[in-house]
C-alpha cells in the first residue's frame, strides 16, 4: 500500500474530536443519561478522549463502554481483537456509539444490534471520525470529524497512538 494522502495530522484529529465532544453535549443538552460506546479497536480510544474532552468542557464524567462486534458480523470477518465490556445499563440511555471511519454501514448496523440484545436504550446517535460514504445500508452519522470522499478502490487508515503508535489519517491506494 502506497499512501496517496494525509488527511488528518495529530492536531487536525485532536480538534475533530474536540468538535465531535461539543456537538455531544450542545445535540443533548449536557450530559445526563449519555454514555459512550466505541467500537474496537479504533472506535475505543476514540470514545475515551471524546470523554476526556466532555469531562474537562462540562465538568461530567460520561461512562465510557468497549464494543466488539465481531459476533455481530454479516460478512464473519474478524476485524478486533479485544472484548466488549459496557459497565453500565443502556437501558433509557443515549448511547453514542464511536468508530474511527463509517464506509458501507455494515459494522454500525452490527454495533446497534449488540447495543439492543444489552437493553433498550432511548436513543442511539453515531460518531465518526471519518465518514467517506459509499453505504450499503441507510446509516448516517450524527456527529463526524470530517467528510471524506473516496472511491471505493481507496483506503481510509486511521492511526492513533494508542493502537498504532503514531497519529494520522490517510488515504492509501493499492500500487
Amino acid at each position: 500500500m502506497i499512501e496517496k494522502a494525509l488527511i488528518l495530522d495529530e492536531k487536525g484529529i485532536d480538534r475533530a474530536v474536540k468538535r465531535i465532544a461539543h456537538e455531544i453535549i450542545e445535540r443533548n443538552k449536557g450530559t445526563k443519561d449519555v454514555c459512550l460506546v466505541g467500537v474496537l479497536s479504533r472506535g475505543a480510544p476514540l470514545a475515551d478522549r471524546i470523554a476526556r474532552h466532555i469531562l474537562s468542557f462540562e465538568g461530567q464524567q460520561v461512562p465510557v463502554g468497549v464494543l466488539n462486534i465481531e459476533q455481530y458480523r454479516d460478512d464473519g470477518k474478524k476485524t478486533s481483537a479485544g472484548e466488549t465490556s459496557i459497565p453500565f445499563s443502556v437501558e433509557g440511555k443515549r448511547v453514542v456509539l464511536v468508530d474511527d471511519v463509517l464506509f458501507t454501514g455494515r459494522s454500525v448496523r452490527a454495533a446497534i444490534e449488540a447495543i439492543i440484545d444489552r437493553g433498550r436504550p432511548k436513543k442511539i446517535e453515531l460518531a465518526v471520525l471519518i465518514d467517506r460514504g459509499h453505504r450499503e445500508l441507510p446509516i448516517r452519522p450524527d456527529f463526524t470529524g470530517k467528510n471524506l470522499p473516496t472511491s471505493k478502490e481507496e483506503i481510509v487508515k486511521v492511526f492513533l497512538n494508542e493502537t498504532d503508535k503514531q497519529e494520522k489519517v490517510v488515504i492509501l491506494s493499492k500500487g
